[in-house]
């Protein structure tokens, strides 16, 4: 029964730990910003990743409560970005779209904030050396951090490769429309211009005789 309690609370320790995470369009020449009240001296990391659209790159900064920007990159494909707040207020994340005038984006992104809290009581502040059980415990619960990583890992690879994989279905189904198209003009061009070497040229007959 111990047993099971504490890997039961390792498993939802390692399921509800986290931030915001959010998947949106980006239209072209657009901007999406968000908002997040912090305390000073707390510890956010964004995570971000362009889906599909275009070259699979977008423009993102970040700015504390002061208009300052802590965090600023442009044309990137994914990256992270961790910062420990100096002041109290509102900081925001932006997502920009602004350099292209045709393609569309969608970009996943995480958003963490604070630190994890431990899963077992006083466990940052023990003097003895963690129980078989409880080592077990923490192990469990790092194995299932990990595997949610890697399924976010995974999950946001397959999403990008099927973009990809439709677009490059929907360019080879317009080159061969456009094949297709152009064999049926040379085609018949050719046989009309087989059918001028075998026409019959009639003699253009003389005046009156006289």
């Amino acid at each position: 029964g111990a047993v099971r309690m504490l890997c039961l609370a390792a498993l939802l320790g390692a399921l509800g730990a986290g931030g915001t995470e959010l998947t949106l369009e980006l239209p072209d020449s657009a901007q999406r910003c968000f908002h997040q009240e912090l305390e000073s001296g707390t510890k956010f990391t964004l995570d971000y990743q362009v889906i599909s659209g275009g070259h699979y790159d977008v423009d993102c900064y970040v700015e504390d409560p002061n208009g300052k920007t802590i965090y600023q990159e442009t044309k990137k494909q994914y990256d992270s970005f961790t910062h420990h707040t100096d002041v109290k207020g509102v900081y925001t994340f932006c997502f920009s779209n602004e350099f292209s005038t045709f393609s569309h984006k969608i970009v996943y992104f995480d958003f963490q904030v604070g630190d994890e809290p431990p899963i077992l009581p006083d466990m940052n502040n023990r003097v003895t050396a963690l129980t078989q059980l409880e080592s077990a415990c923490v192990t469990i619960h790092e194995m299932l951090n990990a595997v949610i990583d890697s399924q976010t890992h995974y999950r946001l690879r397959e999403a990008q490769d099927r973009s990809r994989a439709e677009e490059l279905n929907g360019r080879v189904s317009y080159w061969s429309v456009g094949e297709t198209f152009i064999l049926f003009v040379v085609s018949i061009g050719q046989v009309m211009l087989l059918k001028s070497f075998f026409t019959e040229k009639r003699p253009i007959s003389g005046g009156a005789g006289t």
